[in-house]
């Protein structure tokens, strides 16, 4: 078979293969980034799928539009710029998950050999996504309150790129946040050099603790920013709902590349997000997510604490699902996840994470899909495996 040149490189996610593993029921995982299913809201869409059929009868399972329904693009648009002054119905794009979302930038931007940042680590999805599409990925430094502004300032003036992608509120992997004070200097960088920033925001809403900071959207504008948001993290996954804002010439053209990919996002789950959402149930729902999750990490946190070896680093996120773990330099998390999978627990080593292939020593732990005593047993475990290798 003779196939692309750009497939030559392609190779599968190391996490989608450790997710493999995890489908044994005897398996503890920390491994996905899944959100809790026994708080699906099932008898909501269910109450709200009859009245969708109710309303609109046949018209729910007809084509749409590829752009998405009007409604509930509105709905998003009031949410993201309350005022109405800069966003609009022909801002907003509807797409199957995030994850399109990222392929329809890509196809629009990225050529052989076009140059995109990246934090350092990286969403590992948008990585792949990148690099099918043959970009070049720089790297920039970050710390524990995101991106340095000094690294993206020496990486831009490096040469011409054409995207900066960036996880503003706690970011997979790391569940780190760009503090409020760098942001708007990230955009005054990235405008210096012609650069147009992709936010990806699905865990902005799953805040603990804290005041949410203004969205990198709100402060840069469609001309310098698309933004990508999704309800996966926050109704359900599985309805494969999500957003580009973004100006309305780049909105445009995402549809005509969406046309010859999909040609529209699935009508009824659109008109089930639309319907929840006017119901008014989303904000109670996010009450619930917001108190569980925090109450989850918390638990993940203090067991770490009584089994933990005190040379093993890990962050406290503000929001989100994960946890981000350095075990001590020279140690690496593949060998450590081999022990804990003989132990019947799974993580992910952090360096698949990692554009330049460093933190062969950084650990994801996902926490928002395991009760506080699969925690509890999950994490002393692991806490065993990593005495008995000596840290």
């Amino acid at each position: 078979m003779t196939y692309a040149d750009r497939i030559a490189g392609l190779k599968s996610s190391a996490i989608r293969e450790i997710l493999k593993v995890t489908s044994n029921p005897e398996i503890i995982s920390f491994a996905g980034g899944l959100p809790a299913p026994e708080l699906f809201p099932l008898n909501e869409l269910a109450d709200v799928a009859q009245k969708v059929f109710s309303k609109f009868e046949s018209a729910v399972l007809q084509y749409s539009v590829t752009e998405g329904i009007g409604p509930l693009r509105e709905k998003i648009a009031r949410s993201l710029d309350p005022d109405g002054d800069a966003l609009g119905v022909d801002n907003i794009l509807i797409t199957q998950g995030s994850q399109q979302g990222l392929d329809l930038v890509s196809k629009l931007f990225i050529d052989k050999g076009t140059v995109v940042l990246t934090e350092n680590p990286s969403y590992l999805g948008a990585l792949q996504s990148f690099l099918l599409f043959q970009a070049e990925i720089r790297p920039v430094a970050s710390d524990e309150d995101g991106i340095v502004l000094e690294k993206l300032a020496e990486v831009c003036g490096r040469g011409p790129a054409a995207l900066l992608y960036a996880m503003p509120n706690f970011q997979n992997p790391t569940g780190i946040s760009i503090a409020r004070e760098r942001r708007p200097g990230l955009l005054q960088i990235v405008r210096q050099h012609d650069v147009m920033v992709v936010e990806d925001d699905p865990y902005g809403e799953l805040i603990f603790e804290g005041e949410r900071p203004p969205s990198l959207l709100a402060l840069g504008g469609t001309r310098n920013v698309i933004r990508l948001g999704s309800f996966s993290k926050t109704i359900a996954p599985g309805l494969r709902i999500a957003y580009v804002a973004a100006d309305e010439e780049i909105i445009h053209k995402l549809a005509v590349i969406k046309q010859g990919t999909d040609l529209q996002t699935n009508t009824f789950g659109q008109y089930l997000v639309n319907e929840y959402l006017e119901n008014g149930r989303h904000e109670e729902h996010l009450r619930l997510l917001r108190k569980t999750y925090g109450f989850r990490r918390d638990c993940m946190i203090e067991a770490m604490q009584r089994h933990f070896p005190s040379s093993v680093w890990r962050n406290r996120p503000s929001g989100g699902m994960f946890l981000w773990v350095r075990l001590p330099e020279g140690r690496d998390a593949r060998d450590l996840l081999a022990r804990c999978l003989e132990r019947k627990v799974a993580f992910v080593p952090g360096q698949e994470f990692f554009p330049d292939g460093s933190g062969s020593n950084t650990i994801r732990l996902n926490y928002s899909n395991a009760s506080p005593g699969n925690i509890e047993v999950g994490i002393r475990r692991m806490g065993e495996a990593m005495k008995e290798m000596g840290m």
